[in-house]
């Protein structure tokens, strides 16, 4: 019993300890901001608790203007939980992985830990090369429609005026490194519209969660 606490305690303070803070589209973004929903969370509860106890401590009753400020603030409280609930199953990708995508793809741009939202589909996308008009992309989740998910994709850039782009997305690690290996190779000193591949990349985190 005393070695299961000891070993909960260590990966509980493994997981709570703060991360460094890393940008949307950037390797280890989704456990950041998973982290992040979570102390939010647990503020906005912790908050509610102390304001009905303090309330009900002052006049021994639960009929109370604090008890009101509390039930109110259950709202944004709950909205923060649904956030966690959401983002929970999607994790960011290993550093290992992460890095060695990172050492293939030095001329590229790239992007990292996404999870797509349709309207009808959440889709995690584990890195997303681009290159001119090429966007190829990896996701590791056998469950998620690569095809559904790039025809998505192509949608999404062409409502934003950023014309006909070539997008295809792969669940092969091994293909994915290949392909981004003579992505980057094609790109060596060659005249990019980088500016396009920023747009590109934008429209992409914006329909990421």
């Amino acid at each position: 019993m005393n070695k299961f606490m000891d070993g909960f305690k260590n990966n509980f303070k493994k997981w709570f300890r703060i991360r460094k803070k890393a940008k949307k589209g950037r390797p280890g973004y989704l456990d950041y901001k998973l982290q992040v929903e979570i102390l939010r969370t647990v503020a906005y509860f912790v908050i509610v608790a102390a304001l009905f106890w303090l309330g009900y401590s002052q006049t021994h009753s639960n009929k109370n203007l604090l008890t009101v400020v509390a039930v109110v603030g259950c709202l944004p409280a709950s909205k923060a939980l649904v956030g966690v609930i959401t983002r929970l199953p999607y994790r960011s990708m290993d550093k290992k992985t992460a890095r060695e995508i990172r050492d293939k793809s030095v001329n590229l741009t790239m992007v990292y830990d996404l999870v797509l939202t349709s309207k009808e589909k959440i889709m995690p996308v584990g890195s997303i090369a681009i290159l001119g008009n090429k966007v190829f992309g990896y996701a590791p989740s056998d469950k998620v429609d690569v095809d559904y998910a790039a025809r998505f994709v192509r949608q999404m850039l062409s409502e934003n005026e950023l014309g006909k782009v070539d997008v295809r997305l792969v669940h092969q690690y091994g293909g994915f490194l290949s392909k981004l290996e003579a992505m980057d190779k094609s790109a060596e000193g060659k005249e990019r519209q980088k500016e396009r591949e920023r747009q590109i990349a934008n429209v992409i985190m914006n329909i990421s969660l």
